[in-house]
């Protein structure tokens, strides 16, 4: 398989959507952002996040091993981007969340199927469920600032990703109905994060493309050393391992975006966070498969 082909082949679609977006606003079409902005993340992205875990069948072993990496990998990189954020003296509520969290979903997942198979998707979805859980949670307490505990809990994000946890763990199912109604409401949420992406890019300057692209150059050296590190110290199978390794690599989640935008960070930065590190990624992640392949 061309490992180049096949990440093109997923990442393409992102940047198709997002010019939409681009273009969209270009020619003096309005775009509601807050309507948008509510509509994904409390209701269309938490149904997609219960159903994606609920649907997950993983070995109880693959799951204590694999979790525990990734729970150690992304708690040394949230500690090292608080630190790196502080000393360059950069807004922690903008900059922190999008630097620590990647987009394991929409771009992790397909290349971990492609790469690796069924069992390659089963243990990213592992890795995916733990990112999530600290993104919506910590990672929206970064961005909704201090103080914001009770606004994490009233977040749909968290619930959604904690029922859904829940339920991958007991083995539950909800009735076929809710469950097909549940999926179509979570359908909508990356192609309508990505044209929202592609709106906000349209305001991008320069500047901020260019300090993104040095930010996303820390980002993915940073993620991949600490990833391939922790994968060795607790002897991953090798599946598991390069999964690990992508999952932590990918580039900075849309869903970041979204998140500055509602709760008033500096959101055309974190855009260019996105696309800058989403850019790098078409020439890295071959790179990084080819290694853990």
């Amino acid at each position: 398989m061309n490992l180049t082909v096949t990440v093109l082949q997923v990442v393409a679609p992102v940047f198709i959507l997002a010019s939409i977006g681009f273009v969209w606003v270009k020619i003096g079409l309005e775009y509601r952002i807050e309507f948008v902005t509510k509509l994904a993340m409390t209701l269309s992205l938490p149904c997609l996040i219960f159903v994606s875990l609920m649907q997950t069948r993983i070995d109880p072993e693959a799951l204590t091993a694999l979790s525990l990496a990734a729970v150690t990998a992304y708690a040394i990189i949230s500690a090292a981007f608080l630190i790196l954020v502080k000393l360059l003296r950069l807004e922690t509520r903008t900059y922190t969340a999008p630097l620590i969290f990647g987009n394991t979903g929409n771009l992790g997942l397909p290349l971990a199927l492609f790469a690796f198979g069924d069992i390659g998707l089963s243990y990213a979805i592992i890795v995916f469920a733990v990112m999530a859980l600290w993104s919506y949670t910590f990672g929206i307490w970064l961005v909704a600032g201090a103080g914001s505990l009770g606004k994490v809990l009233r977040e749909p994000l968290v619930w959604g990703t904690v029922l859904g946890a829940v339920f991958l763990w007991r083995g539950w199912e909800t009735p076929e109905f809710l469950t097909n109604t549940l999926s179509l409401i979570g359908q909508i949420a990356i192609p309508v994060m990505l044209i929202t992406l592609g709106v906000a890019v349209a305001r991008l300057s320069a500047r901020g493309l260019v300090q993104a692209a040095l930010l996303s150059a820390v980002k993915l050296t940073l993620c991949v050393g600490v990833a391939w590190g922790v994968g060795q110290i607790f002897e991953l199978n090798p599946t598991a391992f390069g999964v690990l390794v992508l999952q932590v690599a990918t580039p900075v989640a849309v869903t970041s975006y979204l998140l500055a935008e509602k709760y008033g960070a500096d959101a055309p930065s974190v855009a260019g966070l996105v696309v800058a590190s989403t850019l790098m990624s078409v020439a890295a992640l071959p790179l990084i498969l080819a290694a853990v392949l």
